[in-house]
């Protein structure tokens, strides 16, 4: 029984694995071909729904850390995941204002080219039960460039759209209410900013221990 709840398991995660990486994969071509034809202002329209649909499907991963499915640590799922819903849905779709910005197009092919090389090292590894060498290398070292390309475009596009922030009442609850509660989502905003001060390092610091454990130990089976 065991054995089979293992397999179950498994071919879960490799259909989830693969089924995201393919909605990344849709992203970055949707980017690229608008960056071709058109211009950055136009990636966003371009790759709207397959980005909220691949990064708002990442949210299981959360639940596959809570309930065992996978060892990743909740605490470092978390907030990498909750940032990006918050650029994807409380900035982007939110905030029409900010989409034709450039940063749209750099936390695009950030997002997306981490993504495919996450989804399909985790796809073949469920799949397979093992990750070819020309893939690990990409998946554990691939941060040294992406991480701060996106994180800086996270915090860009989120600091272009706080005036708009500021001069809407969009997810904010206002004095005088029957809840006798306040909550302006201005705030709220600089919050996820200041957060980004200490988090980002700190993220940074997690991938690199990730990095030198998943390379010595590729290292020591050779």
């Amino acid at each position: 029984m065991a054995g089979f709840f293992s397999g179950l398991r498994r071919l879960y995660l490799a259909i989830y694995n693969w089924v995201v990486f393919l909605g990344w994969v849709q992203v970055l071509y949707f980017a690229a071909k608008t960056l071709r034809e058109s211009s950055p202002a136009a990636v966003y329209d371009a790759v709207e729904k397959p980005l909220q649909l691949a990064q708002s499907a990442a949210i299981l991963e959360i639940l596959h850390g809570l309930v065992g499915l996978v060892r990743s640590p909740v605490s470092a799922t978390l907030p990498q995941i909750g940032s990006r819903l918050f650029v994807t849905w409380g900035i982007l779709h939110s905030f029409p204002e900010v989409r034709s910005h450039w940063l749209v197009s750099s936390l695009v092919i950030s997002w997306s080219l981490t993504e495919i090389i996450r989804y399909s090292f985790f796809g073949m590894k469920e799949a397979f039960g093992y990750t070819p060498s020309w893939l690990q290398w990409p998946r554990y070292s691939s941060f040294f460039v992406m991480y701060p390309t996106g994180i800086s475009s996270e915090v860009g596009l989120i600091y272009t759209a706080l005036p708009y922030i500021k001069n809407s009442d969009l997810y904010c609850l206002r004095m005088p209410n029957k809840l006798n509660y306040a909550f302006d989502y201005f705030y709220a905003a600089l919050l996820v900013l200041a957060v980004y001060v200490p988090g980002s390092p700190h993220m940074y610091m997690y991938m690199m221990g990730q990095r030198k454990k998943a390379l010595s130990k590729s290292r020591k089976s050779d």
